[in-house]
């Protein structure tokens, strides 16, 4: 099998890797956080300058037809720069959502704005009660005369709080853990109750309240197949996240194990603290191999041999982050866990990619589920 990257994909890689490179010094991104938005306007625009809004939309819709791939590589460069702006929820998560859920009028409305990133969209989707069960929907969708009416309470809706849209899941019909009878609405997000909040690894979230709102459009009645693809592509990304998080923090981790001294040497001499190390490798090795490989299966049209690729990927990704996050706060000591030190801001990322759409030991049972032994 070929993994080289194409002239296109390399000339991709180069211009993101560049781009965060020069707007993502750590200082920098203080001051994203610190503004209202919890991010930088001029950062997304440059984002959409650049095309990276729609790399994985249609020319139709203002992209340029990439996919998964090349979705992958920024990841990796998001990963290791920390990039706060609302990417993953507006371009991974909604567009996915849109491209295989909403009819083709929406997509068309909607995409290329997206891409040019004119509007923000966001995933109101978890509940409270769910844990890691990713079709628990308690939110109800009634039809009436006036068009179809939501009520219920979503959590942790990730940068809902700017969101000028809401793809909302709510239940038609059925229990609140059957796949069936949930439906995905569009749903103008100032017609909402929001509460916006910093997240720990320093985005942002909010608890959105739905009460008696009008639905603007219909996207789905049976979405869960759907949506469980665009959650898939959506792990898929978060991995290769954790990768470009991972190795960034590997490499800080080496820097300081080369300059830090104690006893008089430099510790990086330490025989036990280089076989660490070289653990710490290993382990960012295999869920770079099992990053991409979910990044080729997230594409898998059978749902069940997609899921069951995605899940080993999320579980070994999650060991490994688990990993290296652990022994790069061990090995750099109290300076590891400051504010004003990369390293624990990498560590908390990786912590809440971890927890994000199930967390290992979620994964895991669902693979033994499956009857896949990990």
């Amino acid at each position: 099998m070929d993994f080289d990257l194409s002239d296109d994909q390399r000339l991709l890689k180069d211009s993101v890797d560049r781009l965060v490179l020069d707007t993502y010094d750590f200082e920098q991104r203080k001051t994203y956080i610190a503004r209202p938005d919890g991010w930088s306007r001029e950062n997304w625009a440059q984002f959409a300058e650049l095309g990276l809004l729609g790399v994985n939309f249609a020319e139709d819709h203002g992209g340029f037809g990439g996919g998964l791939v090349e979705t992958m590589l920024v990841a990796e460069a998001f990963g290791r720069g920390l990039v706060i702006e609302p990417y993953f929820a507006n371009v991974i998560l909604s567009g996915a959502l849109l491209r295989h859920a909403a009819p083709v009028s929406v997509q068309d409305a909607y995409l290329p704005e997206i891409a040019s990133g004119e509007l923000l969209f966001a995933f109101a989707h978890h509940e409270r009660n769910a844990r890691h069960v990713m079709h628990h929907v308690e939110t109800s969708a009634h039809s009436t005369e006036a068009g179809w009416v939501l009520r219920g309470e979503k959590a942790l809706v990730l940068h809902g709080d700017c969101a000028d849209k809401l793809l909302v899941s709510a239940r038609i019909s059925g229990g609140v853990r059957e796949t069936r009878g949930i439906g995905l609405f569009l749903v103008d997000a100032a017609s909402t109750q929001r509460r916006g909040y910093a997240t720990q690894e320093g985005q942002r979230a909010a608890e959105v309240s739905l009460d008696g709102v009008i639905a603007e459009a219909v996207l789905s009645l049976d979405a869960w197949p759907a949506m469980a693809r665009a959650l898939d592509e959506a792990i898929a990304f978060q991995c290769a996240e954790a990768v470009g998080a991972m190795e960034a923090l590997l490499d800080l981790t080496v820097d300081y194990l080369k300059t830090r001294t104690q006893f008089g040497r430099v510790i990086g001499d330490f025989q036990v603290l280089q076989h660490r190390a070289v653990d710490m490798k290993v382990q960012l090795e295999l869920a770079r191999s099992m990053a991409m490989y979910a990044t080729m299966m997230a594409a898998e049209t059978d749902a069940e041999t997609r899921a069951r690729a995605i899940s080993a990927a999320k579980v070994q990704v999650g060991r490994s982050l688990r990993h290296v996050g652990q022994e790069a706060i061990q090995l750099h000591g109290g300076i590891g866990v400051t504010m004003e030190y990369k390293a624990g801001h990498y560590f908390k990322r990786l912590t809440m990619i971890e927890k994000s759409l199930g967390d290992t030991e979620s994964h895991l049972t669902r693979l033994a589920a499956m009857g896949t032994a990990f």
